[in-house]
């Protein structure tokens, strides 16, 4: 067997034969053997049950990312299979041009993320283990999609938590600056080398589609509108009017590019920070049919959650107040730590406050792109309630 030995602590076992890839450094009773981090280690129980194995970092809190369950070959042939099987789950549930081909954890390889935008690949590693193999997996990417080129968008923060510098760029081919796709009927170009997450926000695409209901003939307020993702929907269902708002510069003027490249007349963007723009609208006395809120998450981690729930509840607050009696406020929440239980206790608080009655329509999650595996509370982090808004009579 390759690789050094874990040996929990009793019980630790737990929450990983649950389902969860991580073991911490604090869960490790003692280490035997040679450690080599960026190589395999096999975990094992208290009582010397096998757990799982995968790749090590004693630079990183998270010590072992489990890749196996069982003691098989952690060789191309396993990884190969792994992006393959992923795909094809993808595939078959209709997915085509641009999605989520790769969620790590959920798909079985810790720290890898692949996305793909019609012909062409975005990367992100984010754990040692990949690191040192992303040559290997570059060879199997262009081996499983026949990409015209591949980019990496590792410029990310928790990059840092793996002793792991921060890094973007070409992997393989040749990618543009802006990459076509078609999301619902909706053609957009995404800027995959700098804008947000890789590009675009691929685990809201099934969501965007669904507000068509809520804004046929309406009058449209999305807020924290990025590229336009909810707007571009609202438009394309045939509302009356969209106004997009979103604090860069850039993104505004991508909105208008993306308005423009579908002959949207009833869109009109305004680049301004969301908490103003609320206060202010609700100062003129406007009101909207449906109000969407798709911020940023609040928190990446638990020490904050206090402050991310009141940063939640003031836009909510002030969302809540801009919608006309039996409109809509659609509202999101990307935080993981926000649990479905205390974004919903955030949302009726916010209802009170603001002095109006809901109803919640509908419930959503991350696309199923992105599937959450359960066992796994980081991988389900993606919440979009519908709230029906009713004045109080």
């Amino acid at each position: 067997m390759d690789g050094c030995r874990l040996i929990l602590k009793p019980k630790e076992e737990v929450r990983i034969r649950n389902g969860h890839a991580w073991v911490y450094g604090n869960e490790v009773a003692r280490i035997e053997g040679e450690i080599v981090s960026g190589e395999l280690a096999n975990v094992y129980s208290a009582k010397g049950d096998f757990i799982g194995k995968g790749y090590l970092n004693t630079a990183s809190k998270i010590l072992v990312r489990i890749l196996a369950r069982d003691d098989v070959a952690i060789d191309r042939a396993f990884f190969k299979e792994r992006l393959r099987a992923a795909d094809a789950a993808r595939r078959e549930l209709g997915f085509t041009g641009s999605y989520r081909a790769f969620f790590a954890e959920s798909d079985g390889i810790p720290g890898l993320i692949v996305d793909k935008y019609e012909d062409w690949l975005v990367v992100q590693v984010l754990s040692l283990g990949i690191e040192k193999r992303k040559a290997m997996f570059v060879e199997l990417l262009v081996e499983l999609f026949a990409p015209q080129g591949i980019y990496e968008r590792s410029d990310v923060a928790v990059r840092i938590k793996e002793g792991l510098e921060e890094a973007k760029g070409v992997l393989y081919g040749t990618v543009p600056d802006l990459v076509r796709v078609e999301e619902n009927g909706v053609l957009m170009d995404v800027d995959v080398k700098n804008g947000q997450k890789t590009g675009s926000f691929l685990d809201q695409r099934e969501n965007h589609a669904a507000i068509a209901p809520y804004v046929r003939g309406k009058d449209v307020l999305d807020c924290f509108s990025h590229t336009g993702g909810f707007g571009l929907a609202a438009a394309k269902a045939g509302a009356k009017s969209v106004v997009c708002v979103d604090i860069s510069a850039s993104a505004c003027d991508r909105i208008e590019k993306n308005a423009a490249l579908n002959g949207f007349a009833n869109v009109s963007v305004i680049k301004a920070d969301v908490f103003s723009l609320l206060r202010e609208e609700f100062a003129k006395g406007n009101q909207y049919d449906v109000v969407v809120l798709d911020p940023p998450a609040f928190t990446k981690n638990v020490e904050n959650l206090a402050n991310a729930y009141a940063g939640y509840k003031e836009i909510n607050i002030q969302g809540l107040r801009l919608v006309r009696h039996g409109g809509y406020l659609v509202s999101c929440s990307c935080s993981h730590y926000m649990t479905p239980a205390l974004f919903l206790e955030m949302l009726l608080e916010a209802g009170v406050d603001a002095g109006r009655i809901v109803q919640m329509i509908e419930f959503r999650t991350q696309g199923k792109d992105h599937p959450t595996l359960l066992g796994s509370e980081e991988s389900f982090y993606l919440k979009v309630v519908v709230l029906r808004v009713l004045d109080r009579r």
